[in-house]
């Protein structure tokens, strides 16, 4: 075990302040990874061909990725090692102590040398299977060591967010590629071929609802408005008030300061306790699971989507209603949707168990935090196993329900067919409504006169 740790305190990391640093300071350096992020994800990559794998294209936006460019691995590597981790942590395989600081750093150190190693492995895969083509065989390696230093540099812009700025950089990626995109769906006025020429009559339909509404009315196209424009619009507006109503409800446990008197506040446990990660861990697991059976494919020789594997994994794929209502009762969609659900409420369920377990979010990590606070549950002893026991009764609950919920919610958006993808739009408005409640709390940790009082 010692060597393991010598090579996991050889890894280099990015070094943590000596000091919190002040909420706008830590704004700076969040904004700082996001711009560069955005220029990064738009460096085109040297020696690689303009024709990319369609399929390949449909995992940028839960990867915060852009094929054929710089960072064209985007988050998967990090996502993918956490899913490893968590499964073989979950089935007992791996048994990580999170309640001791050496287990912490064994296990965060773990996910470091796994994430480098799904960076190769993944930089590879994708020149080996067609993601990116190499304009000449020759540039092979060439290019896949491109797309491993993309990748390489995606990790540490997230290690950089996560000790000098605010929140996850993985989170940061994913709702800036998501927000970018539904930008585009919704406001711009170009085809697909990148011209306006339908404002001179040309016959090409432009991307943005907004501009497609207009050309679809102007043609007296009433029909297509309504299934192409208002209802994926109406769907996607109508799931931003379901995900803001979900967030919204949390169960506040009343706390006392010890050294205050008559000083109170309240710790919040919201209903999707365990946030984002979950659904980014079951949708990834979907993206991955679809990579390898294209591997799987490619490998003996097999067309794309002909293998029992592939078959098998297009079920775990969301399948839109509106373009199957006519053959709804059919054996090849209501039980691909119902499977496709169940996958989707299990799978997210399950990472969220997984999650709160591996992440200091479990009863006992938060009571060791609401007294190392100076806090303390009115009416009760100051022990940690009476706090974790009263925090036992809301936080494994809310965990399960949480899971449940956002599983229902990003499946039925995805058969819904919102813009861009449902998935897509519940991650970026989870995450930027996350934000603005770390925000919110940082922003009364560095302004409140009773946290002055507490250093006193």
């Amino acid at each position: 075990m010692s060597f393991y740790k010598n090579i996991l305190m050889s890894l280099p990391e990015v070094a943590n302040p000596t000091k919190k640093g002040s909420l706008k300071t830590r704004l700076m350096w969040t904004g700082g990874i996001l711009i560069l992020y955005l220029f990064l994800v738009s460096v085109p990559l040297f020696g690689v061909s303009a024709e990319q794998a369609s399929y390949f294209q449909t995992l940028e936006l839960l990867l915060g990725a852009k094929i054929g460019k710089l960072l064209t691995l985007g988050i998967s590597p990090i996502v993918t090692s956490s899913i490893v981790l968590q499964l073989l942590k979950g089935s007992g395989i791996l048994n990580f102590n999170l309640n001791t600081e050496e287990g912490k750093f064994i296990y965060s150190g773990s996910h470091k040398l796994l994430t480098f190693a799904f960076i190769i492995l993944e930089a590879i895969v994708y020149v080996m299977f067609g993601a990116v083509t190499p304009s000449d065989p020759s540039l092979f390696w060439l290019v896949a060591l491109e797309l491993a230093l993309g990748g390489f540099i995606v990790y540490y812009m997230d290690e950089v967010v996560k000790k000098w700025g605010i929140g996850s950089g993985v989170s940061l990626f994913i709702a800036a590629g998501i927000g970018q995109r539904v930008f585009l769906q919704l406001l711009s006025p170009l085809t697909q071929t990148g011209t306006a020429a339908w404002l001179f009559g040309g016959t090409d339909v432009p991307v943005g609802k907004l501009w497609a509404g207009l050309y679809y009315l102007s043609h007296a196209d009433p029909s297509t408005f309504m299934t192409s424009v208002l209802g994926p619009v109406g769907i996607t507006f109508g799931l931003l008030l379901i995900i803001v109503f979900f967030q919204s409800i949390n169960v506040e446990i009343p706390l006392s300061f010890g050294r205050v008197r008559g000083q109170s506040t309240k710790w919040p446990l919201n209903f999707f306790y365990a946030g984002v990660i979950p659904i980014i861990l079951i949708s990834a697991l979907s993206a991955n699971m679809r990579l390898w059976a294209t591997v799987w494919e490619n490998f003996r020789g097999e067309d794309a989507g002909s293998s029992t594997f592939s078959y098998v994994i297009s079920y775990l794929q969301p399948l839109q209603l509106w373009s199957n209502l006519g053959n709804f009762f059919t054996v090849d969609v209501w039980p691909h949707m119902l499977i496709y659900m169940i996958y989707m409420i299990s799978g997210a369920t399950l990472f969220s168990y997984f999650w709160i377990q591996s992440s200091g979010m479990d009863s006992k990590s938060q009571a060791k935090q609401i007294l190392d606070s100076g806090l303390q549950i009115p009416g009760f002893r100051k022990d940690i196993r009476i706090v974790e026991r009263v925090l036992d009764r809301y936080i494994l609950p809310l965990t399960l329900l949480g899971g449940v919920g956002i599983g229902f919610l990003a499946a039925t958006a995805n058969i819904l067919a919102a813009l861009t993808s449902g998935t897509g739009i519940l991650l970026m408005v989870m995450i930027i409504y996350q934000f603005y409640q770390q925000l919110a709390r940082e922003s009364m940790e560095d302004f409140s006169l009773l946290q002055k009082l507490m250093r006193k």
